[in-house]
């Protein structure tokens, strides 16, 4: 018989969490294999070398390209603010001379006496990466940085935009299928992860990011919401670099959505303890989702790994989430899977699979309208 597989989510009240820590060029690592290290802890850095300004000095100078370096008064190597001259022409007796000025400050890298360009590098930009959460280093990468692992509870989110954040879990709605408003986003939330309900709101989002907040996670929003936010449309690309000032992560998807019961009862149960969340998300080659990492006070064993479950087989028992309408957002667990394909109300047929739902009863929905939820 035929097997049914589905994509899945993970919500896990403890599991052991593996992160990569890599820099995105070589580097020194400065942490070891075993050592303990905190979510702020720089375990590895490098420098980028800085942009480039090229600018037509033989043209700006009105002279040939050969004659270009003679007329440098900074040669290759030397540092130069932005402003300050760097070549002067010998003007007419000694008289009418003309200055060209650094566009940029940085270092003169070439002058080319071909094409009467002169090439300013600035400043190399300091890259650092962080542990993100708190663990032990099970592996070092060579020149790159280090595989952090650490007992923590998991939330997998459907979308987020923003970077990575960290604070203490502040729950502002009371139950998953409140609404997260202005009114709920309080001054003491600063530095905070928020965790609303339902949708939160564009005045709620505005508010948070005014705070000083860290992150907000809740169940959904209004996309229009989001492009106001963000200042324009995301395309279908990977985000997680937009410079937003506050990471928004959606745990159900768009719309008036609240959060799974699951979801918001778990990260209520841990309010007050410092979390890890990263709304980076990429939905094409190489899914990635948006996390949030709650450290647990156990240490884990040296064997243990996460398993990441980016999907799985349907069968009796399994817990899924519907992802249609008319029963959008609803848990439950596989209670059957039958096999010849049924009528469906549009008056297509297709192979469905039964839901006996958290809150009560059961429905039966195409096998395509769920996702499983790895627990």
């Amino acid at each position: 018989m035929a097997k049914a597989y589905t994509p899945g989510l993970r919500v896990s009240a403890s599991c052991i969490y593996r992160t990569r820590r890599a820099l995105p060029t070589a580097g020194k690592v400065q942490v070891a294999l075993g050592d303990r290290v905190q979510g702020a802890t720089v375990i590895a850095f490098t420098h980028l070398e800085g942009d480039v300004t090229p600018m037509k000095v033989a043209s700006l100078l009105a002279c040939p390209p050969k004659d270009l370096p003679s007329l440098m008064l900074k040669k290759v190597g030397e540092a130069v603010t932005a402003g300050e001259v760097m070549a002067r022409s010998k003007g007419m007796f000694g008289m009418m001379k003309t200055d060209v000025k650094a566009a940029a400050t940085g270092t003169i890298e070439s002058v080319s006496d071909s094409s009467g360009m002169v090439f300013l590098r600035g400043a190399p930009q300091p890259i650092e990466i962080m542990a993100h959460v708190p663990g032990r280093v099970v592996e070092v990468l060579a020149g790159e940085g280090a595989v952090i692992e650490t007992s923590a509870a998991l939330v997998q989110g459907i979308f987020g935009v923003g970077g990575e954040a960290r604070g203490p879990i502040a729950l502002a709605c009371r139950a998953a299928e409140e609404e997260l408003h202005e009114d709920l986003i309080r001054p003491e939330m600063k530095g905070c992860v928020v965790i609303g309900g339902a949708r939160m709101t564009a005045a709620a989002i505005a508010k948070a990011k005014s705070l000083g907040v860290a992150a907000i996670v809740s169940g959904g929003m209004d996309d229009a919401d989001l492009r106001d936010f963000l200042g324009y449309d995301l395309g279908v690309a990977i985000t997680g670099s937009e410079k937003c000032g506050l990471t928004l992560i959606l745990t159900e998807g768009f719309g008036e959505i609240a959060m799974a019961r699951r979801t918001f009862d778990l990260l209520a149960s841990h309010q007050g303890r410092e979390c890890s969340v990263n709304g980076a998300t990429q939905i094409r080659a190489g899914v990635m989702r948006p996390e949030i990492v709650v450290p647990l006070d156990e240490v884990p064993s040296s064997t243990s790994e996460i398993t990441h479950d980016s999907g799985g087989e349907l069968a009796p028992g399994v817990a899924v989430r519907i992802i249609r309408d008319p029963h959008f957002g609803l848990l439950g667990t596989v209670s059957a899977l039958p096999e010849m394909p049924a009528m469906l109300d549009s008056g297509g047929k297709a192979r469905v699979l039964e839901v006996a739902l958290e809150r009560g009863g059961t429905v039966t929905v195409p096998r395509a309208n769920v996702e499983r939820i790895a627990i």
